[in-house]
């Protein structure tokens, strides 16, 4: 009788139209809004404290974030002041041309996120003298230390002193760093010669390779030596954070400081680079290597970037800094006979912290095929960097 009961209802519920709703799952909304005229797939920041106000009673492994289709995503907690309490959230949002899309915060003790290779990674590579190595799924830059430069002030053959940014071209979206050195170690030179998953064919020398700093002076670009110390933040499933500290330089003294990051599916890593320094200073300058000036370049100050597009053995390669129009004190490109004194140059007055993004595409990854795809790349951080995505609790 039960039964006849219960199936009548139905009926009766499905004749007339009625729907029953699934309960929303409890949880903590968070808008992303795009205010840019294109689709965008980048990584959010958010501020963790307000997230974890929201759930006191909840460990933070518990706590996780869905998409609107209920689907769980990838995050990581970044502690930069490694007191066990992280001062940002991140995740990878996916927003559409002027639009914005919602998310669940939620607290579920019973998911818990796959294990994944960080592709997001840095790190100190003692068994190559001493460098510091970045990467993500699109590109990889290393530069190098105390050893290194010691050595290279002792007249070791092979040793490296720069301060200068060197890029490795990858063709994978998989992690290079650790298997590119190994090789290296049992086959010194290994990561020079393409394997199948890209090389590293770019000369850096006492130029800025891509990124690197110094002071623009009477017709001179002064630079700091190798990196002294390091600090790696963060490396996870979605950004790697680190810092490199140099001894003072220049007849300036200028202490110097770059935290770097970079976050996956970015061709750009971003340098937030703190300055000190002696009263007189004019300026600070970073650059990109025109190496013997055969590549072609271009400025566009009024959108914040400039653009260097050369031949690499059989391929193309673009570069390219992009910072905020209004930080430009003047770009140009410094052309000189002497080897590696050759820059494409953006200065900008003295401050305590120099802010700029520095990146590459490689024609073998399949990022672009001409030097107007890369320019529409610039283009595009460009407007990224003048528009972030805006995330908001509801």
């Amino acid at each position: 009788m039960k039964r006849i009961i219960t199936t009548s209802i139905l009926g009766l519920l499905l004749a007339t139209g009625c729907k029953t709703e699934k309960a929303e799952e409890p949880g903590i909304s968070l808008s992303v809004s795009n205010d840019l005229d294109f689709d965008r797939s980048e990584i959010v920041s958010f501020e963790a404290e307000k997230l974890l106000n929201k759930f006191e009673e909840t460990p933070i492994e518990y706590i996780h974030i869905k998409d609107s289709a209920g689907k769980t995503l990838r995050h990581q907690w970044i502690d930069y002041d490694e007191d066990g309490t992280p001062e940002e959230f991140l995740f990878m949002a996916r927003v559409s041309a002027n639009t914005s899309s919602t998310y669940k915060i939620v607290s579920d003790s019973s998911f818990t996120m796959p294990e994944k290779e960080a592709v997001a990674y840095s790190r100190f590579v003692p068994e190559r003298t001493d460098d510091y190595a970045w990467e993500n799924d699109k590109i990889a830059f290393r530069t190098y230390g105390p050893t290194g430069q010691k050595e290279a002030l002792e007249g070791v053959a092979g040793s490296t002193l720069s301060s200068g940014i060197d890029i490795w071209l990858k063709r994978t979206n998989k992690s290079i760093i650790n298997k590119w050195y190994a090789e290296h170690v049992k086959s010194p030179g290994y990561y020079h010669t393409d394997h199948g998953e890209g090389y590293d064919p770019y000369h850096v020398g006492n130029s800025r390779g891509l990124g690197g700093i110094g002071i623009f002076e009477d017709d001179s670009l002064y630079v700091s030596k190798n990196f002294m110390e390091y600090k790696t933040i963060a490396s996870g499933p979605l950004k790697t954070i680190f810092e490199l500290s140099y001894d003072p330089w220049g007849p300036y003294n200028v202490k110097e400081t770059k935290r770097i990051s970079l976050a996956v599916g970015s061709n750009f890593s971003k340098f937030e680079i703190s300055l000190e320094a002696e009263d007189g200073i004019p300026n600070y300058a970073t650059g990109i290597t025109l190496h013997n000036n055969q590549g072609e370049y271009e400025i566009n100050e009024e959108e914040g970037w400039v653009m260097h597009w050369e031949s690499i053995d059989d391929a193309k390669v673009g570069e390219g800094i992009v910072i905020a129009p209004a930080a430009i004190d003047s770009a140009f490109a410094y052309v000189s006979k002497v080897p590696d004194q050759s820059n494409l140059l953006i200065t900008t007055a003295p401050k305590d912290k120099f802010t700029y993004y520095a990146g590459f595409a490689w024609e073998k990854s399949g990022d672009v095929s001409s030097k107007e795809d890369w320019i529409k790349l610039l283009k595009k951080q460009a407007k990224i960097i003048e528009s972030p995505l805006k995330a908001s609790l509801e």
